[in-house]
């Protein structure tokens, strides 16, 4: 999106000042905006102001003889803000050889006598080619969000990665590589030099910004429009759009609780190539897109930047406690949550993590890595699908797998194609025994099982995708779960051919049913399950059927 650059007028005669608004207004309303000022602190100020919302400045029209500061001074100031717009001075006879030495003390590209009349011959002509130059060879900067920050500051990495996956849309200034951002930055007012800071299209700054503030302002729905639900899902991944869809569909109402984006880790795939249906493939970003476009026209209400953190018993009623203190009742609750990535145990990982070092496919990071050499760690699908989007960008992908090969843990159709792909490499039964780098990642120490070498490479970034950790803990104490935290459910509560005691009713518990009735978990969060997007989709889907069942007992 590109907005309309502005001509800025300053003047201490209001006089003066209307007048030359009224006939710059006549001839360039259409293609440029007007801004004016009467003092030169107050154009200071607009100018700051103006800097801060990414408006461009095409043009400044400023008097010479001012009694707060002159038209020269005013303008020396003014170019630190945009140093490429053309500079006119407005002047008296007398003031001739002032304009004259401002030519070369700040680069004046011209001077008007007044009276300008008639504007037609002594005022439009000379702007028109001061625009023309201007606008051939500035670009027009994005109308829209910016996020100014640097490639190794973790924060900057979460609010890029939380705005890409809500898809929303944004740009990205590194104050590293751009001097411009930098002094952006540093006007904010952000005296502690916390990073990130974002910039609003309306002129509002977020330094550094949680999820929730960062959602409420980019009009994310976070809080719920009712206090009591028929249904409340807490996850928006496959398991708990799918859920969500068909809840919705089916006439509940439907609430869905996702603390970060919906999608899941799915969401963050760079392809998904044997979901069925799409013979081509699709992102996860894209599937997680349609499903919640899907599930909203439905009539699910989705919350953004909420998370569930506990769960009460009313019976017959569930309660979901948010974080921020707030509660929701239900009829019933379906548990998506999902599983992350589990953390890499090894020196120098934490404090890396976010400056070179990521968990899942961080696909908002990939480009910056191009050309250079990157690693992945896991054998999965998901390392597969990663080390195939990545290989457009490094210059070498490198797959470190703990096992002797990829068979045992990775689709053929992946394995086929990381065959084919020259600049991934797949190293087994070697692992990450050390992270190096001074505030980024610079290199890795690998140690090789096989051959029982160890070696130090640079690295340039590490994507990790080590095995699964459930998001239980909202349900601790309340619903049974294995050593592992997964949620056994349905049959797998039965132990030496009986029911936990935790179940008090005549009924068998239903096949996604917790050993609480009520409460039902669907996707990767269950015990023993089969971790594949379509099948997560697919119960989330029956976990519904299964709802309507219970809900027809209570």
């Amino acid at each position: 999106m590109a907005v309309k650059p502005i001509i800025f007028t300053l003047d201490d005669e209001p006089q003066v000042l209307n007048a030359v608004n009224r006939d710059l207004r006549q001839h360039y309303r259409s293609d440029y905006r007007l801004v004016k000022a009467g003092t030169g602190s107050e154009a200071l100020g607009a100018l700051r102001e103006l800097k801060q919302r990414g408006d461009p400045v095409a043009l400044f029209l400023v008097d010479q003889r001012m009694p707060e500061m002159t038209g020269t001074e005013f303008l020396e100031q003014a170019m630190q803000f945009y140093p490429d717009a053309r500079k006119v001075l407005l002047t008296a006879y007398a003031d001739t050889q002032a304009a004259i030495d401002s030519i070369n003390k700040i680069e004046l590209d011209y001077y008007l006598l007044k009276p300008w009349d008639p504007p037609e011959q002594n005022l439009f002509p000379v702007l028109d080619d001061l625009l023309g130059e201007w606008s051939s060879e500035v670009t027009l900067p994005y109308d829209g969000i910016r996020v100014a920050g640097t490639l190794w500051s973790p924060t900057s990495h979460d609010v890029k990665d939380f705005l890409a996956r809500n898809r929303i849309p944004y740009q990205w200034l590194d104050i590293e590589q751009d001097e411009e951002a930098r002094m952006l930055v540093e006007q904010s007012g952000n005296s502690g030099h916390r990073l990130p800071v974002v910039f609003f299209p309306d002129g509002e700054v977020l330094i550094e910004p949680n999820y929730r503030d960062l959602a409420d302002k980019v009009g994310l729905k976070t809080q719920a429009s009712q206090q009591t639900y028929d249904l409340i899902i807490v996850g928006g991944g496959p398991a708990g759009l799918g859920a969500a869809v068909y809840g919705a569909s089916e006439g509940l109402r439907t609430l869905l609780i996702e603390k970060e984006a919906t999608g899941g880790q799915a969401g963050t795939s760079s392809r998904i190539e044997n979901y069925l249906g799409f013979p081509k493939g699709l992102s996860g970003a894209e599937l997680a897109s349609r499903a919640t476009i899907q599930a909203q026209r439905l009539g699910c209400e989705i919350l953004t930047a909420q998370e569930v953190v506990s769960i009460k018993l009313d019976d017959p009623y569930r309660i979901a406690v948010l974080g921020d203190g707030s509660e929701i009742t239900a009829r019933a609750i379906i548990i998506a949550t999902g599983v992350t990535v589990r953390e890499l145990q090894a020196p120098g990982v934490e404090q890396l993590t976010g400056a070179g070092i990521y968990y899942g496919a961080a696909l908002t990071e990939a480009a910056f890595y191009r050309g250079q050499d990157v690693f992945v760690v896991g054998g999965a699908n998901s390392a597969g699908q990663g080390a195939m989007f990545f290989s457009r960008y490094a210059k070498n992908v490198t797959m470190l797998v703990r096992g002797s090969g990829l068979e045992a843990s990775m689709s053929q159709y992946l394995i086929d194609q990381i065959a084919a792909t020259p600049n991934i490499r797949v190293w087994t039964r070697t692992e990450v025994e050390e992270a190096h780098g001074e505030g980024r990642l610079e290199a890795l120490t690998i140690i090789d099982h096989e051959a029982g070498e160890r070696s130090k490479l640079p690295a340039a970034a590490l994507f990790v995708f080590i095995g699964a950790r459930p998001h239980t803990d909202m349900v601790a104490g309340i619903v049974q779960r294995n050593s592992a935290g997964f949620i056994p459910t349905g049959p797998d509560l039965r132990q030496n051919n009986k029911w936990p005691k935790s179940w008090k009713l005549k009924r068998d518990p239903y096949m996604l049913e917790t050993d609480v009735p009520g409460i039902f978990a669907a996707g990767d969060v269950r015990e023993g399950v089969v971790r594949r997007v379509a099948s997560a989709v697919g119960q989330g889907a029956i976990a519904v059927s299964f709802v309507h069942q219970y809900l027809k007992t209570v």
